[in-house]
């Protein structure tokens, strides 16, 4: 494969010059050293493999990531030798971070490049990139986020130039002159499966379209109840979108029309994010697509950029929600599940916005309707992800409850009657008993 085809004969030879085995790279990793690697879809897989190969040669190397997608060295015989500290846990982390091989690092989203700078160091990072231009640059293409604070820090630079990838506008560019090694790769993108939408995700989706105004400016996560959400937005005019994940639902949302970025008060006519994941359908249609720009997380995440714009709606889920409105949606008790990610930046950033709408998501209960996830107090260990003086509305599948600029007791009661029916009696015992109502 000739990635560099159409390349200028100098960056030709560069890029060239620094070409690279996955395994010659991960040969650069030594005992001690700090490796950072960018969330989900942009983690150079074909490097990770080949540092992983050769674990039991390394000791004490620390990975700092956020969102993994490679296995390979998350077990527990792993940990003397590579081991990692995860900014926010998925399925691959989880249980390494549950038994402690892993560490997890508390953290706002937006103040990752911060933590990056002023606390971690970096030997080496690697990324994937789409391939060079005429002009020596790649781009970040679906993962932007804290990968260009990792490249301006890391003492060596490896991407993984996949053919496959995006070229994206925006804030997102690494010149050939910022790299050491390069690695080229043909594999498909990890691609995100959706899923049909549930009766339940149907009717959230639908609670919150009906509050959602033409004009608004739009923040979803991933999952059922945003892919809901989007259905049922096609209909409007005149959306904007400024999110941290760019996905499959707000393509739609786009070529129906419903979105075109014309009254945003920020990037006008531009769709905004900090990293995407999504289907092959979502990268074919991020590439060299001038309307959609990737920044960093620092800048896309940070709530009072979020709140520049008006009419702001933020919509994210979460897996308990307590009768004060405190939202635990990143652990069960103690046991990590997930992070923080942005869902705290996006509800102060709606907050902020003229106009702006929070919304937290939830299905009513659990377990086949045997556990509540409106609860008198969280768990034991919860963390709190959105406190009390930042949730907007809360949303399940029996209506809506807005908490912000309510009384405790008028929050209680608003959260009781979006709870279902089975668990209503006893949470108004237990709000009588605190004294809530």
């Amino acid at each position: 494969m000739d990635i560099v085809k159409n390349a200028k004969s100098s960056y030709g030879r560069q890029y060239r010059d620094k070409l690279c085995s996955p395994e010659e790279a991960a040969s650069i990793v030594k005992s001690g050293d700090a490796l950072c690697f960018p969330i989900s879809v942009g983690e150079p897989t074909l490097f990770v493999r080949a540092l992983a190969a050769r674990k039991h040669e390394l000791e004490g190397v620390i990975v700092n990531q956020q969102h993994h997608l490679c296995p390979d060295y998350f077990t527990k015989d792993s940990a003397p030798h590579i081991r990692v500290n995860a900014w926010f846990t998925s399925h691959v982390s989880r249980e390494a971070v549950q038994n402690g091989w892993a560490d997890f690092i508390p953290n706002y989203f937006h103040e990752v490049p911060r933590l990056l700078r002023e606390f971690w160091p970096i030997d080496v990072a690697g990324t994937v990139v789409s391939p060079m231009d005429e002009h020596g640059y790649f781009t970040c293409s679906l993962s932007v986020a804290y990968t260009m604070e990792a490249v301006k820090k890391a003492k060596k630079v490896v991407v993984q130039v996949n053919s496959q990838a995006p070229r994206t506008h925006g804030n997102c560019h690494i010149h050939i002159s910022e790299i050491d090694h390069i690695i080229e790769c043909n594999e498909p993108l990890e691609e995100l499966t959706i899923s049909p939408i549930s009766t339940i995700e149907e009717a959230i989706g639908g609670y919150i379209a009906e509050l959602v105004e033409d004009g608004s400016c739009l923040q979803l996560g991933w999952g059922g109840i945003p892919n809901s959400v989007c259905k049922a937005l096609l209909h409007k005019k005149d959306l904007g979108i400024h999110t941290e994940l760019l996905s499959d639902g707000m393509v739609d949302l786009i070529l129906a029309g419903a979105v075109n970025n014309s009254r945003k008060q920020t990037h006008l006519g531009k769709t905004v994010a900090t990293f995407a994941l999504g289907t092959r359908r979502l990268y074919e249609f991020m590439n060299e697509n001038p309307t959609i720009e990737m920044h960093p997380v620092d800048y896309v995440n940070y709530p009072h950029n979020i709140g520049k714009n008006d009419k702001v709606v933020s919509i994210n889920a979460t897996l308990e929600v307590d009768l004060l409105g405190q939202c635990c949606s990143e652990s069960f008790g103690h046991l990590q599940w997930s992070g923080t990610g942005g869902q705290a930046d996006f509800a102060r950033g709606a907050n902020i916005s003229n106009g702006g709408k929070g919304f937290i998501t939830t299905a009513s209960t659990a377990k086949n309707d045997t556990i509540s996830r409106i609860v008198p107090t969280l768990k034991p260990g919860a963390s709190v992800t959105t406190g009390k003086n930042d949730v907007d509305y809360v949303v399940t599948e029996f209506g809506v409850a807005k908490l912000r600029g309510q009384t405790a007791r008028q929050r209680a009661l608003n959260l009781i009657n979006i709870a279902h029916p089975d668990f209503r009696g006893e949470l108004t015992e237990a709000a009588r008993r605190m004294n809530r109502i």
